[in-house]
C-alpha cells in the first residue's frame, strides 16, 4: 500500500496531477471556445495564400485559353498561345507548371487540359460554320 501511495506521488511530482486525476481527465468533456472552433474551420474552408495564388494563376491561365480563342489582335493571340502552351505541357518541373497548379489544388490535370482542349476543338468547329463575314464581326 505504501508503494502505491510512493508512485502516485512521483506520478504527481512529473505532471501535477496523480494517475487518479489523469484517469478522470480522460472522461472529462473537452471545452472548447467558440474562436477556437472557428479558426479551425476557417483554415479548412479558406486556402492558405500559395494555393489561393495558384488558383489565381490558373483561373487567369483559363480565361486567356478560352477569351483569346478567336481573337485576331496579336497580343490577344499570343495570350492565348502561351495559355495552351501552358496547359498542354505535361513535364511539371516548374512550381507553377499547369501540372503542378492542378495537383496543389486537388484537381486532376489531365482531366482539366482533356475538357479545355475539347471546348478549343468545339468552338473551333462552330466558328468555321459560320460565314467569313458574320466572323469577322464576332472577333472584333
Amino acid at each position: 500500500m505504501s508503494e502505491e501511495r510512493t508512485d502516485s506521488a512521483r506520478m504527481a511530482d512529473r505532471s501535477g496531477l496523480t494517475t487518479e486525476e489523469k484517469l478522470g481527465s480522460l472522461f472529462q468533456p473537452d471545452s472548447l471556445l467558440s474562436v477556437q472552433y472557428f479558426e479551425t474551420l476557417r483554415r479548412k474552408t479558406l486556402f492558405e495564400p500559395e494555393k489561393r495564388l495558384m488558383l489565381a494563376i490558373l483561373e487567369d491561365g483559363i480565361n486567356c485559353f478560352q477569351e483569346n480563342l478567336l481573337t485576331q489582335k496579336v497580343g490577344k493571340s499570343r495570350l492565348f498561345q502561351d495559355a495552351e502552351e501552358w496547359i498542354v505541357q505535361t513535364d511539371g518541373d516548374w512550381v507553377f507548371s499547369f501540372e503542378n497548379v492542378c495537383e496543389a489544388l486537388g484537381i486532376n490535370p489531365a482531366y482539366v487540359r482533356q475538357g479545355l482542349l475539347r471546348w478549343k476543338e468545339n468552338k473551333l468547329t462552330k466558328h468555321s460554320k459560320v460565314p467569313f463575314t458574320e466572323r469577322k464581326k464576332m472577333t472584333g
